[in-house]
């Protein structure tokens, strides 16, 4: 009888070798061409429109650094785009590293490569300069570039990311700057049909309300405009309420200095009456849609600064929130801050954790002048604050109300045991591995604001999934209608029915897999419940040592050595039992050491762990993640 083992050598001779001829280097720019997503985001019309960013970003940096002051943006009916400043112009000289190159041709060709790599050059830029230009040459089908440099007009062509000419000098000039000029390739952007001139419009005039005095001229078959603000977001702000009831006549227009040359920030805001409001904000003029640490930065100093006002004139009134302030607001944040970090090369949120500290900061100092100074509309401001907060206070009051009623007409889950408890408030449900440890959850639960929801088994992997496969899973459907607030778009924060959400699962690698296929559940069908804060990690122990009538338990092989080696050393019949699951263990323990609130220990889930924990293959580090932070971590964001 052939062995298991002879069957496997077997199969895996059949198939071929696997040697260093498999190994594929990618070259050059080749790495971009073949997977664009990584540098741009992908190839839709999002990025398809990226490209033209990037190169007036670069324009943009030689105007924060104070070498521009003219920017001339034109598009052609041939689907050709170009982009053009009068500063400094790129270096055309050999460069040192490369002596049969220019400089130029190092920067087109070749990535993380330019001058923002040190602060010599640019001491704010909005990025790594080189590695948006060459991403540009690279997905380009053709790209020219002309660089007005030392009374010369340097010249040389691209195309798909390689040289497709030498730099030559084609005339004399009196200018300076650089011009590119290039048209994004159809072999990558299959399905994109050009630019939209009305896009790049908005981009370029949202580029001069971002650059005080920078002049930038747009062209196209359908535009020919100049703009210039001399007051920058100012202006911006003051364009978008006209025709607008304030609530107070003046905006909150203000700059504040970073401490030690770091950087400073712009910002404008205005409160309208009878309208949603907005955040728009920038790092380095580039547009951060996903907003990121300096947007958590002015909603902590203007929290701050109202409530200090409040303090000051003793204003009674209920307690306020930054979205309080903020709802009906227009708001322009602009910061400029040296090497800043953002998430993807695309820069959509930044992630510098300084600028939350220096935001907060000066903002609540321009605030504190800002209110104080005039009080009379500081008082008209903070009323309808109040009046914001007031709502938003009922508006929970009517959900917390309506609970009880609204549970009766749910349709919940047989196996749900639900809390007694009518308002949401304090609420929490445990999601538990298995019918046995739901049995154990629920005669250790507290009835009035705990519920159980019994799990039977892993459930699917959603991750790819269709929506008729993800809800025709019933463990799925029983959590979608025990939480009561829907998925996707159609999810609804008012209609979830608990406060915390917590998983609840063995402390193994089984328990791990099902905890991870659980957060990615949440995190690509629910992602608000976890933004929002409400997704938690249970603890339980794996082992219990008992030494006479005392016990402690230890949620790692490490953790049980260490207190053998110190809290039990040198002590005679010490007892160890290790938990094989939640279902065996004694209810009493289960509340104890993973439902007590006053014993327990959770782990908050936020959006960078789940990502950290869904990686392919990462079951060895759940485990060991859960398992070393279990003991002492609160909250956790990666």
């Amino acid at each position: 009888m052939t062995s298991l083992l002879e069957n496997v050598g077997q199969h895996n001779a059949n198939k071929s070798n696997y040697s260093a001829k498999d190994i594929e280097v990618l070259e050059g720019l080749e790495p971009v061409r073949k997977r664009p997503g990584m540098y741009i985001g992908g190839t839709d019309k999002d990025a398809y429109h990226h490209l033209a960013v990037e190169i007036i970003d670069n324009s943009m940096d030689e105007a924060i650094a104070g070498h521009a002051s003219l920017i001339e943006v034109e598009l052609f009916e041939n689907g050709f785009i170009s982009v053009k400043d009068n500063g400094r112009g790129i270096p055309v000289d050999p460069h040192p590293k490369y002596p049969d190159k220019s400089a130029l041709e190092v920067i087109m060709t070749t990535l993380h490569s330019g001058g923002k790599f040190s602060n010599n050059a640019y001491s704010m830029s909005g990025g790594l300069h080189g590695v948006g230009m060459a991403v540009v040459n690279a997905l380009s089908e053709d790209l020219i570039i002309e660089v007005y440099r030392e009374n010369k007009i340097h010249r040389q062509l691209f195309s798909r990311g390689k040289t497709a000419s030498e730099l030559q000098v084609i005339g004399e000039t009196k200018l300076r700057g650089t011009k590119v000029t290039f048209k994004p390739d159809k072999e990558i952007f299959k399905d994109e049909e050009g630019f939209d001139e009305e896009v790049l419009h908005e981009l370029v005039k949202s580029k001069a309300f971002l650059s005080k005095g920078v002049e930038i001229i747009f062209k196209s078959p359908s535009y020919n405009e100049t703009f210039k603000f001399p007051n920058g977001i100012e202006d911006f702000i003051n364009y978008c309420v006209e025709n607008k009831e304030l609530v107070i006549p003046k905006t909150f227009c203000a700059r504040g200095d970073f401490p030690d040359n770091a950087g400073y920030a712009e910002w404008a805001i205005a409160w309208i009456k009878d309208d949603s409001g907005f955040l728009n904000s920038y790092c380095n003029t580039i547009v951060t849609k996903d907003g990121g640490t300096h947007e958590s930065g002015l909603k902590a100093g203007i929290l701050k600064g109202f409530k200090s006002y409040i303090e000051m004139v003793n204003k009674k009134g209920p307690d306020i929130t930054s979205d309080d302030i903020l709802s009906n607001a227009y708001v322009v944040l602009s910061i400029f801050i040296k090497d800043p970090q953002f998430q993807g090369q695309t820069k959509n949120k930044l992630n510098s954790p300084e600028a939350t500290r220096y935001i907060d900061t000066v903002l609540k100092n321009q605030l504190d002048h800002f209110l104080s100074s005039d009080p009379n509309n500081a008082n008209e401001l903070l009323k309808f604050v109040y009046e914001k907060a007031e709502e938003r206070l009922s508006k929970k009051k009517v959900n917390e109300t309506s609970r009880a009623s609204a549970t009766k007409r749910l349709r919940l889950p047989g196996k749900l045991a639900d809390c007694t408890k009518s308002s949401k408030e304090g609420t929490e449900i445990f999601i538990v591995e298995g019918d046995s440890a739901g049995g154990s959850a629920k005669q250790a639960r507290k009835r009035e604001n705990q519920a159980i929801l019994p799990l039977r088994g892993k459930i699917l992997n959603v991750a790819g999934e269709k929506i008729d496969k993800i809800l025709g899973n019933q463990e799925i459907r029983n959590i979608i209608e025990a939480l009561g607030a829907g998925i996707d778009n159609a999810y609804d924060e008012e209609s979830l029915r608990y406060d915390k959400v917590i998983i609840m699962t063995d402390a193994d690698v089984d328990g791990a897999h099902i905890a991870s296929l659980l957060m990615t559940f949440f995190y690509l069908k629910m992602p608000k419940l976890i933004e929002n804060g409400h997704l938690y990690l249970a603890c339980p122990p794996l082992y219990r040592i008992s030494y006479k009538d005392k016990s402690i338990y230890a949620s790692t092989d490490e953790h049980k050595e260490k207190l053998l080696n110190t809290v039990f050393k040198g002590k005679n019949n010490i007892s160890i039992s290790r938990f094989k699951g939640l279902g065996e263990m004694p209810a009493e323990q289960l509340k104890k050491t993973t439902m007590d609130p006053n014993e327990r220990t959770l782990l908050k889930v936020v959006i960078d762990l789940v990502k950290q924990l869904m990686g392919k293959n990462e079951s060895k580090f759940r485990l060991e993640f859960i398992c070393n932070n279990a003991t002492f971590v609160k909250e956790i964001d990666i």
